[in-house]
């Protein structure tokens, strides 16, 4: 019996097999969980509908981002199948592709800020609010959000997205004081980079991921696996008195300070 067995999980955002949200989901489902998922449009139904399949053939339901109207809707549609809901898992995040280049003084514009900090940081507070009330009067519910280092540290080429994800990060804080008299707790995990869909927008990733794995203590990149190791660890009874915090799980990378490369130290 794994650590989850009798959590009832919903996960927003899985795109691909690649995806962060993806190994969330297998680790949660490995370890008990009943997992219903969400999708955005027609396009993605029957992707994430296979994805259901394998994790135990549980619900599915559309949810943009992007409209308070669908979010509702979401979770008021998954009260009619469940009788109440122990995890949240937000896995969201979208800027303008041309944002995430250069400059980000030149190239962020005011309509891009705002994509940027609705879809990513805000749709959080969003599904916290119809989550809410499925998840009152349940044992040790959570909700959980993914962010990066950008949030706290400037990295080539992230520009509006780490603006986006500091919020992000802010509100984990502000929603764990909240929604801490209902006991629910509210998390984040910072990954580092990894190949997925939405990071290969970013101009020189491939390059970002030779030099993190460079400079990490482990000198090698992180996995969704191991993402959602951590992820299933934090929405579990065993992380029952952990919220508001900020789980780096980047090999130790946010750790470090300066990288001394070989040819330099051999002067």
């Amino acid at each position: 019996m794994g650590f989850m067995t009798g959590k009832r999980v919903l996960i927003a955002g899985i795109a691909s097999n690649r995806s962060i949200a993806y190994g969330i989901a297998k680790a949660m489902y490995r370890e008990g969980a009943e997992i219903a998922l969400t999708y955005q449009g027609e396009r993605l139904k029957g992707r994430v509908e296979k994805f259901a399949q394998e994790l135990g053939s549980g619900p599915v339901f559309e949810l943009d981002a992007g409209s308070d109207e669908s979010i509702q809707k979401c979770f008021s549609d998954l009260g009619k199948v469940w009788d109440g809901l122990d995890v949240a898992v937000h896995s969201i995040g979208f800027a303008p592709k041309e944002e995430l280049d250069g400059s980000i003084v030149e190239n962020t514009t005011r309509e891009g800020s705002s994509i940027a900090h609705d879809i990513s940081s805000y749709s959080f507070l969003a599904m916290a609010k119809y989550a809410r009330p499925l998840m009152q009067g349940r044992e040790n519910p959570s909700m959980l959000t993914l962010s990066y280092l950008g949030a706290v540290a400037s990295i080539p080429n992230y520009n509006v997205m780490g603006m986006a994800k500091a919020s992000l990060e802010s509100a984990v804080r502000f929603m764990a004081a909240d929604l801490g008299q209902d006991g629910i707790r509210v998390n984040c995990i910072s990954a580092g980079p990894i190949r997925t869909l939405a990071a290969m927008g970013i101009k020189g990733f491939r390059k970002m991921l030779d030099q993190f794995a460079a400079a990490a203590p482990l000198h090698r990149n992180v996995t969704i696996e191991e993402v959602g190791n951590a992820a299933a660890f934090l929405c579990s009874d065993l992380a029952s008195g952990i919220t508001a915090e900020i789980m780096y799980v980047d090999g130790g990378f946010n750790t470090v300070g300066m990288v001394i490369c070989p040819e330099d130290d051999a002067e």
